[in-house]
């Protein structure tokens, strides 16, 4: 095939035309220093705050630090294999990671590279970690039940789609059972799940993924993993790098819940790296911007409004305390930021109180707003009565006479305390929950034994799905107890207590 001279010439000419020429410019400088996750270097003057940087050999830094004549940067990855002269060049970008259905189910560093050998994460979309939280006109009330599964906490400190609620407590208090159970509990409710493994024992973490797997709730659920070997800067973003995930979701009308776990090892590393980057130390050696640090990413949970598609964000941030210390620095700053608190208290839970919530002291600042509406109307009092309860316990131990009122007032004090306990890994359906403080606050367990409420409340359940699923089924849909509810219920208890009757 032969091209005549004048089409060759009119190709060329066309491309000539069309030819947009572009300059692909970098800013390329120098390490000077080295050490501990951070390198100064020189060379970078556009770098900007947060932008993302590339080392020579491919690992990723922050620029952390915009110093007169170099650049704090926080290397994100082996800080071993950077050396004293090496090149960094800008990027322009802010730092960002992989976000979409392809991370459900996995468990990927918070650079979202994968930990679990199942092979890349292949995912066209890409998010910032630093991201501005939705302001007051692209957000609605929160009003959705967000249901944990756990009765204490539905009940009496309930969490709505779209809230921040701190769980607070010593070491080994049952903080990462609560969000866990959380986490099983919105299996086949359409939330997807972010668990932010931020300076956890690296065995801790593979149990919590374990346990997921086992009971199905890793299909729904992305494990951000930081442990507590990763460098200080990898714990540092794990949480920001969590936000990012579920915001995504959240974007496109989905309802999300993330757990960071915990955002009091997160402070200390961001603590560290403000050390070596020789930022003048506050209170208790916290650079002065710690409560912005935890504030800019708690304010990212929301309650979208209907133009943006509806979606949330829930947050359940933990925090650790010393020897049950709320009034330190970081616990006291992430309580006000906060929508509530559920304080774990390490007495309750040697006493075999578990879940171990100092009902005094934990709060939820939505409150009813975001309660299903059977919950509501019986556990209005619950809190009062446990209040009163205690009380009266306290007085009781100093070995006075008490009346008959007051005896059984006691009495039934002890048998809610007992239907408040809940094994781990077993989060309950709010039906199941409503029958259960029912029959409790109206007497209905009243002549059981103490020791054997527990008991009684499994056979209670079993006995309803078998032969009252009728009544069951439609408190699940109404998710109110009407009068024609509550009068089935009335009918399924007594059926229930004749039965435990003939049996004793």
């Amino acid at each position: 095939m032969k091209f005549k001279a004048d089409e060759i010439a009119s190709v060329i000419q066309k491309e000539i035309e069309d030819f947009r020429g572009q300059v692909l410019t970098a800013e390329v400088g120098r390490v000077i220093e080295v050490g501990d996750g951070i390198a100064r270097c020189t060379g970078l003057s556009t770098a900007m705050s947060g932008e993302m940087l590339e080392f020579s050999n491919g690992t990723r830094g922050l620029a952390f630090n915009l110093e007169e004549n170099s650049v704090g940067v926080v290397i994100l990855g082996d800080y071993l294999k950077i050396k004293e002269g090496d090149e960094i060049r800008s990027t322009g970008k802010l730092l960002s990671v992989p976000v979409g259905e392809a991370l459900l189910g996995r468990v990927v560093d918070p650079l979202g590279n994968p930990l679990d050998g199942k092979g890349p994460v292949l995912t066209p979309h890409t998010r910032p970690v630093e991201w501005q939280a939705a302001g007051v006109a692209e957000r609605q009330p929160v009003k959705e039940p967000l249901q944990t599964g756990i009765k204490a906490i539905d009940a009496m400190t309930p969490i709505g789609r779209g809230q921040r609620e701190l769980i607070i407590g010593d070491r080994k208090t049952g903080k990462t059972a609560i969000a866990i159970d959380t986490i099983l509990n919105q299996k086949d409710t359409g939330v997807i799940c972010v668990y932010v493994a931020c300076g956890q024992r690296g065995s801790s973490v593979a149990g919590v993924v374990e346990i997921l797997r086992q009971r199905g709730a890793l299909d729904y659920t992305i494990v951000v993993a930081a442990s507590s070997a990763d460098p200080a800067p990898i714990q540092y973003i794990a949480p920001y790098a969590g936000a990012a995930m579920a915001e995504y979701f959240m974007y496109q009308g989905k309802h999300t819940l993330v757990v960071y776990d915990d955002l009091s090892k997160q402070a200390v590393a961001y603590r560290q790296l403000s050390l070596l980057m020789r930022r003048p130390p506050g209170r208790e050696a916290f650079p002065g911007d710690v409560f912005y640090c935890h504030s800019r990413l708690l304010e990212r949970a929301v309650k979208l409004n209907k133009e943006l598609g509806g979606g949330s964000m829930t947050a359940l941030p933990i925090i650790e305390t010393l020897e049950g210390e709320v009034s330190a620095y970081i616990p006291t700053n992430v309580i006000s930021i906060t929508d509530g608190q559920i304080y774990l208290e390490s007495d309750l839970f040697w006493k075999g109180i578990r879940p171990a919530i100092n009902v005094g002291v934990s709060v939820s600042r939505v409150g009813g707003n975001a309660q299903n509406k059977a919950m509501k109307k019986i556990a209005g009092s619950l809190r009062l009565d446990l209040a009163a309860f205690r009380e009266l316990e306290a007085f009781a131990q100093l070995g006075t006479e008490l009346d008959k009122a007051t005896q059984s007032q006691l009495d039934r004090g002890y048998r809610m305390v007992e239907l408040l306990k809940q094994p781990q890994y077993g989060p309950l359906h709010v039906a199941d929950q409503v029958i259960t403080i029912y029959a409790g606050a109206k007497g209905y367990f009243d002549k059981v034994p103490v020791n054997k409420v527990q008991e009684t409340e499994r056979q209670l359940h079993e006995f309803i799905r078998t032969e009252h699923a009728d009544m069951r089924d439609k408190l699940v849909a109404e998710a109110a107890l009407t009068e024609e509810v509550e009068g089935l219920l009335k009918k399924a208890l007594a059926a229930f207590v004749a039965r435990l009757a003939s049996k004793s």
